[in-house]
């Protein structure tokens, strides 16, 4: 039997682990070096005397070790998921001064971001509002770095939203091989990343033009997609009306996604991280964000403080309580109270959903690693295979756990949380 010895650098203090390699049919049990004295948990990859906060972002980084690999990805790829673990990094990173979050987001610039500024697998012709995302992590690194590189790629994402199709009144269609179709998802893609571009590139006539613009996105989706009897808002709206999945009359999707209600609070209140304080549109946002967390409480489940893949169908065969949104939900009401976009008394609904996640959604392995579970991997609408929009399409999507749109959510709200 031979020992391989590796060192893992956790927050500062080292653990000594052994990984056991059998050389013949006899076997001996692992021995463990000993620990460091500064580590109270001995032999744990995440100390579980951490915040939850750091410890799934620990976990994160044992699961994908490079920054690109977030979320399943196989090959660096210029993707939106890795962007929303990495906002909580920045966060972290800021609260603890632990060099090694910042490396981690350092990283992804690095591999993601070639010397001439152009980006890994990216097109822009395919007027994909998804990678737009991406472009905050750009945002965060240029302003510590100062690397040209970074410029020239926030430059090239920019010159997108120039391009980005748009329907009759100006909302931005969710990619070019989906015409005239608006899709809740978008908000968050495209208007977190163009509001800070602004607020960090532009001046003048030109930034108020922009943040009218970003606000127009907004008031087009309250007109257009949200549904007056529940306050919730459906996942997609067609223009054209042309879409197998959109009612002929209305144009919208048949049902309320978990999720996609999930991006479009998350949108709101990170928009308003750089929507300046004198812009008029800026109390309409924040109108929205109480019609939003009054309709979003009313389909909680009353039993786990847990939100359902179809929100409105609790109880309804195949439905589940589904990790994404709830992380999503919790960080976008906690947030709004914590800035005062709502009221105190909203952080009670924030409070039951953050104790279902992690009563029922949470599990920690023997070494520590934390695991977010019952997350939906992916929908969307249109395509090939043709997804059709349906109850029984978004309750068979796969599930699966660690998914990056759920762990950075669930890390956002943990920090809301902790101050």
């Amino acid at each position: 039997m031979n020992l391989l010895h590796y060192r893992l650098k956790v927050l500062g203090f080292t653990i000594f682990s052994s990984v056991t390699f059998l050389a013949s049919a006899q076997t001996k049990s692992t021995v463990i070096s000993k620990p460091a004295k500064e580590n109270s948990q001995s032999g744990k990859v995440v100390p579980a005397n951490l915040n939850w906060s750091e410890r799934m972002m620990l976990s994160e980084m044992h699961r994908f070790p490079e920054s690109w690999m977030l979320d399943f990805s196989k090959s660096p790829k210029w993707t939106y998921p890795a962007a929303i673990v990495l906002d909580a990094a920045e966060k972290l990173y800021a609260k603890t001064g632990k060099k090694e979050y910042y490396n981690y987001i350092s990283d992804f610039g690095e591999k993601l971001i070639n010397e001439d500024g152009t980006i890994v697998s990216y097109d822009i012709e395919k007027y994909n509002i998804d990678l737009l995302n991406s472009g905050n992590v750009l945002l965060y690194l240029y302003e510590k770095e100062k690397k040209e590189k970074y410029l020239k790629a926030l430059q090239t994402l920019r010159l997108q939203i120039d391009g980005q199709p748009r329907t009759k009144e100006g909302s931005f269609w969710h990619k070019k091989i989906y015409p005239y179709q608006v899709w809740l998802d978008g908000l968050y893609m495209g208007m977190p990343f163009y509001t800070h571009y602004t607020h960090d590139f532009t001046t003048g006539t030109a930034a108020q033009k922009s943040y009218d613009d970003v606000v127009l996105q907004f008031d087009s989706v309250q007109e257009n997609l949200l549904d007056k009897k529940t306050g919730l808002l459906y996942h997609a709206w067609d223009e054209s009306k042309e879409q197998a999945w959109a009612d002929k009359k209305t144009g919208l999707s048949p049902h309320f996604w978990g999720r996609a209600m999930g991006w479009y609070g998350m949108a709101m209140v990170d928009v308003l991280d750089f929507l300046p304080k004198d812009h008029p549109g800026r109390a309409r946002i924040i109108s929205y964000i109480k019609s939003y967390a009054d309709a979003v409480i009313k389909v909680q489940d009353k039993d786990n403080g847990l939100w359902y893949q179809v929100l409105d169908k609790a109880g309804a065969k195949g439905n589940y309580t589904e990790a994404t949104a709830s992380a999503m939900f919790v960080y976008t009401i906690i947030k709004s109270v914590n800035e005062g976009y709502l009221p105190k008394s909203y952080k009670k609904a924030a409070q039951k959903g953050y104790d279902g996640i992690i009563k029922n959604l949470i599990s920690v392995e023997e070494n520590g690693v934390v695991n977010l579970n019952k997350c939906c991997a992916v929908a969307g609408l249109g395509g090939k295979p043709y997804r059709d929009g349906s109850y029984e399409y978004y309750i068979n999507e796969p599930i699966r756990s660690n998914d990056g749109k759920g762990t950075g959510p669930f890390i956002l709200a943990s920090l809301e949380f902790e101050k």
